[in-house]
């Protein structure tokens, strides 16, 4: 399957129960000195528009690139009411942006499904002098018993979640692109609660997770085995770090 067509078949659950970004996120970036009321932002692989909602309503105005269609259907169901925003069909590695037009390009747990010598080509192309990049990830915390053991689950039955797995993003390959002008890297803490349907859904929107078939159905089961051990009130919790790489689009 095409990374651009992973999650076609995900995007009810995508929206219902993939985490948000922090209210810290956006006072972070202020005052890094790279988002001004003024500035124009690209949002690469946008989704549902989970990423881009923020700046929406901030004031910024907002092109979102999304290459999957059922995705970016979705998006524009959710924010077209918003006049700053702007769908756009692309991709990290031809975005169909003009020259020189963004001030903060941004990636919200995307960046690991792009070929990265293309895109930073392509940002470098599209980003404005003085512009910026924030490469950001909620990146899912493994430290309590429920955490672990879903952990164990997803290795279990994640079709290929080893390969995809944004975690194999690390330092190395932040060095590789950002270059001699470096990065600095913010980490944020961030929470998600669920009940039992909510965990559920949670799982459904990961494109490794079987839809289908026998693997699916034990996969239900343990998943509900893990819920019925761990839940507090009902309630089982996702801790995060959101993790944002920022550094400027041009050595």
């Amino acid at each position: 399957m095409k990374n651009t067509e992973r999650f076609s078949t995900r995007v009810e659950n995508y929206v219902k129960y993939r985490p948000h970004y922090p209210d810290t996120l956006l006072p972070f970036l202020k005052e890094a000195g790279v988002l001004h009321p003024e500035t124009i932002v690209a949002d690469i692989g946008a989704g549902t528009g989970i990423s881009a909602s923020p700046f929406l309503e901030n004031g910024n105005e907002v092109y979102a690139v999304e290459p999957n269609a059922e995705m970016r259907e979705k998006m524009v169901d959710l924010l077209s009411p918003y006049q700053n925003f702007k769908a756009i069909a692309g991709t990290a590695e031809h975005t169909t942006l003009p020259d020189n037009s963004i001030d903060l390009i941004i990636a919200g747990q995307a960046f690991h499904w792009f070929d990265p010598a293309a895109s930073k080509i392509e940002f470098e192309r599209i980003g404005k002098p003085g512009s910026y990049i924030a490469l950001i990830w909620n990146v899912r915390q493994v430290e309590s018993p429920f955490e672990k053991a879903y952990e164990v689950l997803l290795r279990k039955y994640g079709t290929d979640y080893k390969e995809v797995n944004h975690k194999n993003i690390g330092e190395a390959q932040m060095n590789s692109f950002f270059g001699p002008q470096g990065y600095k890297l913010k980490s944020l803490n961030h929470l998600q609660l669920f009940d039992l349907k909510g965990i559920k859904g949670r799982l459904m929107s990961a494109s490794y997770a079987p839809l289908h078939g026998p693997e699916h159905d034990a996969m239900m089961r343990e998943l509900e085995e893990i819920y019925e051990k761990n839940n507090e009130n009902g309630m089982v919790k996702f801790h995060f770090h959101t993790e944002i790489y920022l550094g400027p689009t041009h050595a």
